[in-house]
């Protein structure tokens, strides 16, 4: 009975495993190699427009990580997510719009207000419809979404409706800060703001990940696979599916916060619409359902998309200035957008990251078969 006690569970084993090898996996070093990439982005690549992107694929891709969360690792459908996202961006620009004059609180207590509002509306949402069934929690988020949506969108005396909400950060975030350069690139407060944004993005994405390999993210993978057999075993599933909701729209909201703090603008399409869901819905799908890492992959490939591919026609009309049919199919840059995610989708069905893992895998398993 001593001996039964003392040996290890199988949990207790793959952490054993994985903590010989945590310093040799090849995915640590390409972690370190796109840390790399974003610390040094804005010093090798100054232009607002490269830095613009780094940001935002920072951002977007805990935004999408934090919706895996909810829909890749616990199986959950919402359609309000990026309406926690809004609540964070609106937190910022209200709090600082309001107050006539920025200050240094005001971030934080944004953050504050945004983690409160949102966890409170995740609570409610969650009580209300995760106990519904099937595809009509689904409509009772999009019911949400929709609400929260107009509600931005009317009530202008507090967010200025369709107008929006323009701020300025204080001190050293502020865009008119400069303060010479830095390895050739100009010190200001839009360099500041983006290491400010870098660092807080990898913490988010530290804690999604410490979340989803804790003991409380194995039971959520339970749940998604096979939720009676949850049951059966003891767990009270529906309080497990709350605080996954919970805590993914509350990293959400922070988010929200990072990107306002961005673009010191927020207005409802830009934080609250429906396209801001489809993307972030396909930032997970592309880079693969319940992997977090790929959000990295399919927010890269969104905001590089949306980015550079409108340039088709200015490039059609430098190398082509004669060809009019080359610049018209060159306008239609959204069509290969379209077919560039079909593609992902026909070659990666388990998205980016999902569809390597799986190639590594039986990869590993011929190689130990000849050993047996």
């Amino acid at each position: 009975m001593e001996n039964k006690a003392m040996q290890p569970t199988p949990v207790q084993m793959e952490r054993r495993a994985l903590r010989q090898v945590r310093f040799t996996r090849p995915a640590l070093w390409v972690q370190l190699l796109l840390l790399a990439c974003l610390i040094a982005g804005p010093l090798l690549l100054p232009s607002f427009r490269a830095m613009d992107v780094m940001t935002k694929v920072m951002i977007f891709a805990v935004v999408a990580a934090s919706y895996d969360l909810i829909l890749g690792y616990t199986g959950i459908l919402s359609l309000a997510h990026v309406t926690f996202f809004g609540i964070g961006a609106y937190s910022l620009a209200l709090v600082t719009f309001h107050s006539g004059h920025s200050a240094w609180y005001h971030i934080f207590v944004a953050m504050a207000l945004a983690v409160g509002l949102s966890g409170v509306l995740a609570v409610a949402l969650a009580f209300f419809s995760l106990r519904v069934k099937a595809i009509f929690f689904t409509m009772m988020s999009l019911a949400f979404a929709e609400f929260v949506f107009i509600l931005g969108d009317q009530w202008h005396d507090l967010t200025m409706g369709e107008d929006g909400v323009s701020f300025n950060l204080p001190g050293v975030f502020n865009v008119n800060w400069s303060s010479g350069t830095i390895f050739g690139a100009p010190l200001n407060g839009r360099l500041l703001t983006y290491y400010f944004i870098l660092v807080a993005s990898v913490l988010l994405f530290i804690g999604l990940v410490r979340f989803v390999r804790s003991p409380v993210g194995r039971v959520l993978k339970s749940v998604r696979d096979n939720e009676q057999r949850s049951t059966a075993l003891g767990y009270k599933t529906f309080h497990y599916k709350v605080l996954s909701n919970v805590f993914g729209s509350v990293v959400a909201s922070l988010a929200g916060v990072l990107f306002a703090m961005w673009l010191g603008y927020v207005n409802p399409t830009s934080v609250l619409g429906v396209p801001v869901m489809l993307n972030v819905l396909l930032m997970v799908i592309i880079g693969g359902m319940g992997t977090l890492y790929g959000s990295i992959m399919g927010a890269a490939f969104i905001q590089v998309a949306e980015a550079w591919l409108p340039d088709l026609q200015k490039l059609a009309v430098l190398l082509l200035p004669t060809v009019e049919v080359a610049h018209r199919l060159a306008e239609r840059w959204i069509l290969y957008f379209g077919i560039l995610f079909i593609l992902v989708v026909i070659f990666f069905p388990k998205g980016l990251v999902g569809t390597a893992r799986d190639i590594i895998a039986r990869r590993k398993l011929r190689l130990a078969e000849p050993n047996h």
